[in-house]
């Protein structure tokens, strides 16, 4: 557990530097700390003594294997965000099938009407806005709302401290990208990086430690 709680602390120092670097760094800085961040928290997710089960340690490993893919691909000096918005999703699906593996797909229709009025109002404030990338967005903000109700279905039905440290995460993941989307398609974000970038790495870090068996509240 040492050595988990070490990565932990260096993946905050390592986002914190980041966070710092995108407003006053040099691009080495930024090129440097941004996916050594998610690196970090992608050999925590690997190092979590006591999974709760080996399938969902892999599934939330390799989704946080493409959160590192779209790490890169958005900050990439030319314009790759479609590449950044393919990889996401594809971590977004991950994470889905890690919740799934632990209890199967859950139909809670109460849990479900919060995401679907949130991703309602989230895509009328963006589409008028995002010319022709409107269909990825939409299949993207439908994945993301899917994954945070799966998280949140998680938690509802076991209860114990790794599902509500998946669902937290999971509606971190939600803040970062409706920040990240709301500064690129509508208007510029005060402080964006550091909104869209702690709770990014918040979630990451909340779904790493979200492999480990903590037992029941």
């Amino acid at each position: 557990m040492a050595v988990s709680l070490a990565l932990t602390v260096a993946a905050i120092v390592s986002g914190g530097v980041y966070i710092w670097a995108a407003r006053a760094g040099s691009p080495t800085q930024r090129y440097t700390f941004k996916p050594l961040t998610t690196a970090l928290i992608l050999v925590l997710a690997l190092a979590l003594p006591d999974a709760v089960s080996p399938l969902y340690r892999g599934l939330v490993a390799v989704g946080i294997l493409f959160s590192l893919s779209g790490d890169i691909f958005l900050m990439l000096p030319r314009d790759a965000f479609i590449w950044g918005l393919a990889s996401f999703l594809v971590a977004h699906l991950f994470y889905i099938a890690a919740y799934i593996s632990r209890i199967g797909w859950q139909m809670h229709w109460l849990l479900l009407a919060p995401f679907v009025l949130y991703v309602a109002v989230l895509l009328y404030l963006l589409l008028p806005y995002t010319g022709a990338v409107r269909v990825p967005v939409i299949l993207y903000a439908v994945v993301l709302m899917t994954m945070g109700w799966q998280a949140a279905a998680l938690w509802w039905t076991v209860r114990d401290i790794a599902a509500l440290l998946a669902m937290v995460g999971a509606l971190f993941f939600i803040v970062s990208d409706s920040i990240l989307a709301l500064d690129r398609f509508r208007t510029t974000i005060p402080q964006r990086d550091l909104l869209i970038m702690s709770t990014y790495y918040g979630a990451l870090l909340l779904i790493a430690w979200s492999v480990h068996n903590f037992g029941a509240i």
